[in-house]
């Protein structure tokens, strides 16, 4: 597509409506006529020839192509806001970039608040986006990554796009201190017999201690599955249930009392976190600065003992 042909300027209000899904709400924010914004609208329902906004009732839904749609505009945007922003020299103390990371709440909250303390120490006016990850976007891979600066995931997961290694982990188990059938340690007869909650629990996210109890033929029985690691222990306290979860997190939840980590029965594979990029942010000083900080952040992680 030849991008001289189109009309960019539809770009911030098709990504406004279909966040409002609403004319009028959308000329408000924009700071439009109702007209102005129903032309562009009609405009761009002729580019997709597709609605994009259909009634339903007293409101409107997206239609299939506009949800698709959704997010990309948020991705260009991102991109362009990113290119307009851009520096001769980058200087972190004057930068009023904002930077967008895909991440699980996992490394949210064992990284995360140094990150954003270093940024806070040498770039006060710089922003940190942290944004939750799904599994469509892992599936995608780079393409996805193209309209944020990055995405936090432990090696095997992503590959051949650029990383830096930020720090290694380990797989605990997590369990109610009061449940009786397990004794001063857990075997591999319990993790057999023992309900699990799991955490991504499909062909393209998965934990990879979890994955390693399924080839090695110890199949666990999986109760439920939480795309959360912080909300796992709300699925184990008063229940049999087991969950795995990283030592820098499990450090955290053992705080709760209540909660017991143990040590996993079998030779648990090691996870080392990663924060990937797209290659077209390899050679950008103000992202050469970011990936800095996070391996920074990584590194001051204490180690287990």
């Amino acid at each position: 597509m030849n991008l001289a042909n189109l009309d960019l300027n539809l770009l911030v209000p098709l990504d406004v409506l279909l966040a409002e899904r609403s004319v009028t709400r959308a000329a408000e924010r924009l700071g439009l006529s109702q007209p102005a914004l129903s032309g562009a609208l009609a405009r761009l329902r002729r580019h997709f020839d597709d609605p994009l906004l259909t009634r339903a009732g007293n409101s409107y839904e997206l239609t299939p192509l506009a949800v698709q749609l959704r997010r990309r505009t948020g991705l260009a945007l991102a991109g362009v806001e990113r290119v307009f922003a851009s520096e001769p020299d980058f200087n972190p103390a004057t930068s009023r970039r904002t930077f967008t990371v895909l991440a699980s709440d996992y490394p949210m909250a064992v990284l995360g608040p140094r990150v954003t303390a270093l940024i806070a120490e040498q770039a006060p006016s710089v922003t940190l986006r942290l944004e939750h990850h799904s599994p469509a976007v892992i599936e995608t891979g780079g393409e996805a990554m193209r309209g944020v600066d990055g995405i936090l995931l432990p090696h095997g997961v992503l590959f051949d796009l650029p990383s830096v290694n930020l720090f290694t982990d380990s797989w605990v188990v997590i369990a109610d201190r009061e449940c009786e059938t397990i004794g001063d340690s857990l075997t591999m007869a319990d993790a057999q017999r023992l309900p699990w909650v799991f955490t991504y629990h499909s062909a393209s996210a998965f934990t990879g201690a979890g994955r390693q109890l399924q080839l090695i033929g110890a199949a666990p029985r999986v109760q439920c599955v939480v795309e959360s690691f912080l909300a796992l222990p709300y699925y184990v306290l008063g229940t049999e249930r087991l969950a795995l979860v990283q030592f820098q997190l499990a450090r955290h939840l053992a705080r709760d009392e209540r909660l017991r980590v143990l040590d996993c029965p079998w030779d648990v594979v090691q996870l080392v976190e990663a924060l990937w990029w797209h290659p077209t942010h390899t050679h950008d000083a103000e992202h050469v600065w970011l990936r800095t900080l996070f391996a920074q952040a990584g590194a001051e992680l204490p180690p287990r003992r």
